[in-house]
């Protein structure tokens, strides 16, 4: 399973953008998702999660600017990010776990990264 992320890109402070993460193939169902970030020198962090059941959590750094989504029908997750600052420079990863079949295991997949920069 390949997850193909888009959307990164150059924004000026207070911006937006929306990322976007594909399933390629034909699967059973998407189940808990999330987004991910790592800037320069700095460890991954986490930004956003959704649970199957529609729960989410939000880095108190993403809360009341970010917002993950998803649309089931295209297997696709998206994060939308509003009043962007410089602070959120870093190359954005979406996790994904998946049942491929009915009657498979549930697995974590993640994408390729995208980046994004955010001049001041």
């Amino acid at each position: 399973v390949q997850l193909q992320a888009f959307g990164g890109g150059l924004v000026q402070t207070g911006g937006s953008l929306r990322l976007s993460c594909t399933v390629s193939e034909s699967i059973y169902s998407i189940n808990n998702m999330g987004w991910y970030r790592q800037a320069p020198g700095k460890e991954r962090e986490v930004v956003a999660t959704r649970t199957s059941g529609g729960g989410t959590y939000y880095a108190d750094s993403a809360k009341g600017r970010f917002a993950i989504s998803r649309d089931n029908a295209e297997n696709t997750v998206y994060l939308q990010m509003n009043s962007v600052k410089p602070e959120d420079t870093a190359v954005y990863y979406c996790n994904v776990a998946i049942r491929r079949t009915a009657g498979s295991r549930i697995t974590d997949f993640w994408g390729q990264g995208t980046q994004v920069t955010v001049s001041s």
